[in-house]
């Protein structure tokens, strides 16, 4: 199919490009940026004044459910909440039931997800059997398969020496190691350490569970110099302990969660679950170095940190709860929240959401590196039309994913995706 979407602003935060033109896209790919070929017949033409035309997002932390969890989400639903968010990629972690550990599951994922012609999965392997942190994973097998790293999702490793080795090992193929830096045994509460957690009577996770989880994986990092991406950043202390190790050479990149870039343990309320979350919200001085820390790059990119959680789940006691949020549909209103709020340069922004992310993936994405999170004549038509003056309240009813609960529910956020398009056909159309 052709298309020629005409008259939009068109911003491409990788190389800078921002002006109002034309995109033709044929056979799937784009044919033309700002001189549409003299022979191009388009069978759609969309008109995008207005608008802005970017490349489709790039989400380096969304939960499927699927396999084991499909009471709280299915691949149907987290993809179509995926495309009317304007993500066209994104990487899922391994924590499904079965795990992600075994080629056989990861290639039967995938061509679930290609059925469907909506954004595309990129599966993170499991770096030990079963999460286990006992046994490392067929790493090569596992990338054959179509996996563009590996780690623990939220299981963190009780043995220094497995993850010594699992460094070791992934530095030898050039693979890149997931993680979340969070220390087994202080990690285990339910809100972040402080004064409200302490008047609300739930139990705290330090900062410290974070900082010495960073300590030990920088260590590791100088001897075997392997790659690690550090998956939702939470803490002031840590944003600086990134800041230094990116100085001394490290092969580190991160990243930050809608919840906690905008959030704080405030947001808890009266106990409100849809506010109990991994990490936990923290206060006032991290949001704040946070916001800082993704302004000047020291964070890479902003994620969705989308986890579905059913009704039962979520409506119980806080402790109790599940934690997780849908985030997925939030992802690139938020990343304009920030902007707007914020004072960061729309292109910075929308950086965080494209172009960063796509370079946190790297050579994991093969024939897609140079084209996917931006846009460029001849590379693949992910793209998303933004309508940026289109202000839109959060309401569970109207979300597409199967899970509903999101600490931003009543938030009037700015920017509507008014079109989503994956290599070359309209994934979502907003009516």
């Amino acid at each position: 199919m052709k298309i020629l979407i005409q008259n939009g602003r068109v911003i491409d935060p990788a190389s800078g490009f921002d002006q109002t033109c034309d995109i033709a896209l044929a056979a799937g790919r784009i044919v033309g940026i700002n001189r549409v070929p003299a022979d191009f017949a388009p069978s759609r033409v969309v008109e995008a004044a207005g608008c802005i035309v970017l490349p489709g997002l790039v989400d380096l932390a969304a939960r499927l459910r699927e396999p084991g969890y499909e009471h709280e989400g299915m691949l149907e639903s987290e993809m179509a909440a995926a495309v009317a968010g304007g993500v066209t990629s994104l990487v899922c972690p391994p924590d499904t039931d079965p795990v992600l550990d075994e080629p056989g599951l990861v290639e039967m994922l995938k061509f679930r997800a290609e059925k469907l012609h909506q954004s595309r999965l990129f599966p993170l392997g499991a770096l030990t059997h079963g999460l286990a942190g006992e046994v490392l994973t067929e790493m090569a097998e596992l990338t054959e398969s179509g996996c563009v790293g590996f780690g623990q999702a939220e299981v963190p490793l009780a043995s220094t020496q497995v993850l010594q080795r699992a460094l070791q090992y992934a530095a030898t193929f050039g693979y890149t190691v997931w993680l979340r830096p969070q220390e087994l045994h202080l990690g285990k509460g339910v809100a972040a350490s402080g004064p409200l957690a302490t008047r609300l009577g739930l139990s705290g996770v330090p900062v410290a569970a974070e900082t010495i989880a960073l300590h030990t994986i920088f260590e590791l990092l100088k001897t075997t110099g392997a790659r690690v991406h550090l998956c939702r950043l939470s803490s002031a202390a840590g944003v600086d302990l990134v800041r230094r190790a990116k100085a001394d050479g490290l092969k580190v990149t991160c990243d930050v969660s809608i919840n906690s870039l905008h959030l704080t343990d405030v947001d808890i309320g009266f106990f409100d679950s849809r506010a109990r979350l991994t990490p936990p919200l923290r206060q006032q001085r991290d949001r704040d170095a946070l916001h800082a820390a993704l302004a000047d790059g020291t964070i890479d990119a902003l994620v969705s940190d989308h986890t579905p959680v059913d009704e039962d789940a979520k409506t119980l006691p806080f402790a109790e709860a599940e934690p997780g949020a849908t985030g997925l549909e939030l992802l690139l209103s938020l990343a304009l929240k920030w902007s707007r709020d914020s004072g960061v340069p729309l292109q910075r922004a929308l950086a965080t959401v494209t172009s960063e992310p796509a370079r946190v993936l790297g050579n994991a994405l093969g024939t897609l590196q140079a084209s996917v999170g931006q846009l460029v004549e001849g590379g693949v038509g992910d793209l998303c039309i933004l309508d940026p003056q289109a202000a839109w309240t959060v309401q569970d009813a109207t979300l597409h994913s199967q899970g509903k609960h999101t600490p931003f529910s009543g938030y009037e956020l700015p920017g509507q995706v008014r079109m989503t398009l994956v290599g070359g056909h309209v994934a979502f159309e907003r009516g």
